[in-house]
Parts: structure tokens; sequence; C-alpha cells
């Protein structure tokens, strides 16, 4: 006798409708790149923000968010129109590790309505908040080491933030804007808070994050002063106190009142064992604003401060330098190297020595670990900033200044983002030598790689060479500048066995 079991067929079957539903593409962008599907999505709940559906980039073939702005007034959106544009175009120039990328941005016009909708990165692993609550349902401690080592990830977006001149003031950092990536790596989000706050406060959103913020759940991450003063990095501070905070006890107890009060959270702060902990947090949530440290005093605070290793260090030389140098070329290094050769020794006159050997680093671990370091999650915090950051003027300035502002809006310019990640090339002179024949290809971060060739006469300079070259190649001018130096030293080498030979 056979038996059917329709209701678990059923079950699937309406699970598999269910998916399909969700994934049922709503909307494309004008370029076709984006498409927006059915399933909505919460991203920290970014204040202004009216949606947040999943999205799908088809050109890299990841997941993005499709945020929507609804403007119930086009007059007044009409009117702000120049401004929503320059401020866009200048929020697309923040770009670091460990902040949320953001990707495009474009408006569209309606009769009753306008909309802004801009893409950004997909945090799929969740937030911060969702993190220690799990954390903390499974009966678990946080690690020490995971806890200073997100503090010095959250410091260094904040402390790139204050740096630009004027400095970008967050003003909305909780643990439900922060998010961590499966492999540790944090980056905030909810970084164009302010600039719905300050220079559209009359455009229809001003209501949205004024709402947010007044949130009683989330209350206790703004400092006292906020609102009734100006913008200053002493707001952003308090707020990663209270996240730094909550990370370390994975949740400040409200003791079943609505709003988490001073109390609860000195008592918190006293509940931290390590003295230097308790010193690092209460230094963030001192009440007088002028007190409290910069992002930069608390990375060299004693608790997070540490002197960079020999290995960090080389790991960020060889990612910075990664063009120069073949594909593979860790793994292919490590497969020459004799397992029982010596690496290093420490010799010690009263005792016996410490000899390294190769066999003891795992080549799995040192790739991972300069993936990490690639990634953002062990940035370099002791040195100074080689060049200064870009300037999103626009974020920085409050409403009434902004009006001020009379400068016009350039036209929206596409800027290349995508970086070389090696590069290489072969010269073949003619038997007569009055030419050389060069063959270059560029292994691109996108996997779209480039590969040219032509003809350099002996006066022919390498940086004219690759100013011609990075039109066709379609590569940034920072990898333009490394390109011309990567194709001297080439045809300098090349040179010198040409005349070499001829001697």
């Amino acid at each position: 006798m056979t038996m059917s079991v329709p209701e678990s067929n059923s079950g699937s079957e309406g699970k598999e409708e269910e998916s399909e539903d969700e994934s049922e593409i709503l909307e494309e962008s004008p370029c076709g790149r984006w498409q927006k599907r059915k399933e909505q999505i919460s991203q920290g709940n970014v204040p202004g923000v009216e949606s947040a559906s999943l999205a799908m980039d088809t050109e890299e073939g990841v997941e993005v968010v499709w945020n929507e702005v609804l403007f119930n007034d086009r007059k007044v959106f009409k009117a702000q129109e120049e401004k929503i544009k320059e401020m866009f175009e200048n929020l697309m120039q923040v770009e670091h590790p460990n902040i949320v990328k953001f990707h495009k941005y474009w408006l569209d016009m309606r009769e009753s309505q306008a909309r802004v909708i801009f893409i950004t990165e997909y945090m799929s692993s969740g937030s911060l908040k969702q993190f220690l609550k799990k954390t903390k349902k499974n009966h678990k401690t946080m690690n020490v080491k995971a806890w200073k080592r997100w503090c010095t990830q959250i410091l260094s977006a904040l402390s790139y933030l204050h740096s630009c001149e004027p400095p970008i003031i967050h003003g909305n950092l909780t643990c439900d804007t922060i998010f961590i990536q499966h492999n540790g790596l944090i980056k905030i989000g909810s970084v164009w808070h302010r600039l719905f706050v300050n220079v559209f406060p009359e455009a229809g959103v001003h209501g949205k994050v004024r709402a947010h913020r007044d949130e009683q759940r989330n209350l206790h991450f703004f400092s006292p002063e906020y609102g009734s003063a100006e913008d200053d990095y002493a707001i952003d501070i308090f707020s990663f106190g209270i996240c730094a905070l909550e990370m370390a006890v994975l949740e400040i107890q409200a003791n079943g009142d609505a709003v988490v009060s001073k109390e609860a959270i000195t008592n918190a702060g006293q509940s931290l064992e390590d003295p230097l902990m308790r010193e690092f947090t209460q230094s963030c949530v001192r009440h007088e604003a002028k007190q409290r440290p910069t992002a930069h005093d608390l990375l060299f605070h004693r608790v997070l401060f540490e002197v960079h290793s020999l290995k960090l260090l080389a790991a960020h030389c060889l990612i910075s330098n990664q063009y120069l140098l073949p594909e593979n070329c860790v793994e292919e290094k490590t497969k020459s190297f004799d397992p029982n050769g010596l690496m290093a020794e420490i010799k010690h006159g009263d005792r016996p020595g410490v000899q390294l050997k190769y066999s003891h680093v795992s080549p799995l671990e040192l790739d991972k670990f300069l993936e990490d370091v690639k990634n953002g999650i062990y940035p370099l915090m002791n040195f100074a900033l080689s060049r200064p950051h870009p300037v999103p003027r626009a974020l920085s300035l409050s409403h009434e200044q902004v009006e001020s502002v009379k400068t016009p809006t350039p036209e929206p310019q596409e800027t290349e983002s995508r970086k070389v990640i090696q590069m290489h090339c072969n010269l073949e002179s003619n038997e007569e030598g009055t030419k050389t024949h060069l063959s270059l290809f560029l292994k691109m971060d996108d996997k779209l790689h480039r590969q040219l060739s032509c003809d350099i006469l002996p006066n022919d300079s390498s940086k004219d060479l690759a100013n011609e070259l990075v039109h066709y190649a379609f590569i940034s001018e920072e990898d333009c500048e490394k390109l011309a130096g990567y194709l001297e030293d080439a045809l300098t080498r090349h040179k010198g066995k040409a005349s070499g030979t001829t001697q």
C-alpha cells in the first residue's frame, strides 16, 4: 500500500512560491544595473528612508540594498533638487573599509510626489545589536580580543569622518547602525543621517528623522547636548561609548523602564572587571562634551593601543603593492621553502635560544590574515595620514551654512573606483631596435581584466605612455601613477638588457 503526504508537499511548494514571490523584480534602475526585489529588509532603521528592499547588482552579481526617500511636497523637492544632487554626489566620496559603501543614486519625479533612490552595500550578517542578543541568548560572554578589534574598527571609521575639513559628524551611531560581517569585519551605516537633519528639514523627511531619534529604546545612545548645540565630534564619541559598553556587557539593562537610565549606564560601566576598559568607556560618556576624548585619542588609549607587529606592517606593505607582485606569489613562495629550514633565531647567552622554522607558519593562516588585512579588519592607526581625506563638504554644513553657499553644482561625473590588483607587461624589441612592442595585462578587482598592446618608440616617456593607456584601460588616476612607475622600471630594465646584448 502506498501512502502520500500532500500536506508536506503543499508546505514545501508554499515555501518555494513564497521565495519566488520575494525574488520577484519590481523595478529597475534607469541604467538597468540595479534590480529591486519584493523582499523588504531592515538595515538599522535608517532615518528618513521610507523603505529598504533587497536588490541585485547585475554587473557584480551581488545583493545590495535599494533605499527610497519619499518627498511629499513635489514643489519643495523641485526647489531643493540641485542641492540634493550635490549632497549625494559628495556622499559618494565617502570611502572607508569600515563604512557601509554608498554605490549610486538617482532622482525619480512623479505627479504627486518625488523620490530619491540610492543603492548601498548589503550587510547580510545583520547588525551588532542582533549579534549581541544572540550571544547573550546562548549564555556566552564577550571575548576581550574581539571587543578591542571591534572598537578599533569603529574608531578607525569615526577618525576618518572627523578628520575631514570640516569634519563629518555621524550623529546616529547605535548598535542598530553598526553591522558585523561573518569574518569579523565591522562597518558603520547611516552616515547620511546628518544630511537629512541639517539640509532637508523642510522637505518632508525631517519628521521621520526626529521620530527615529525619539525612539525610546535608542534614546540612551544620544548625548545630553544632542539637538541643543552645534554638531561636534563629541556627540559621536558619547554614542560610541554606549556602543562599546553594550559590546562589553552584551546589554545595558533597563530594569523594566522604557528608557535606559543614567544609573543603568553607570552600573553597567562599574560591572566591567578590567579597570582600563572601565576608564575607557567612562571617558566617552562624560556629561561635559569638551571633556570627551577624540576618536584618534581613543585609538591610543592603553586598552587598545599596541605596537604593530612586523607581521602586520609587512602585510599592509604587501597589500599596498600587490599590483607589483605575480599572482599567488605567497602560495608559490611558501611552496619553495624547506619546512625544516631556519627562518629566524633568537640567541640567549644564559639559556637555549629560540628557533623559528618555516614549518611553524601555516600558508592557509597566512592567506586568511592577508585577506583580513585587505578587508580592513586590522587597520594601521599609529601613522600619520599619507594624504587628506576627500571632503564631502555638504554633509558637514548646517542648513544655514548650506543656504549661504552659492557655488554652482557640477555635472555628475563617473569616478573610476575599480582597482588594479596586479600588473604584468612583456616587452619585445624588433631586430633593428627601432621600436618595442608592449603587451600589458591588468588584473582588476572587478574580475573584468584589461589586456592592451602597443608599439613604443625609443623617445617615448613612460609617463606619457601611461597617460595614453589610461584612456583605453579605464583605470583610476592613482593606478595610472602606479602604472607609470611600473612601466618606467620595466622599460629601464629592458633598455639595460638590450644595451648589454648589443655590447
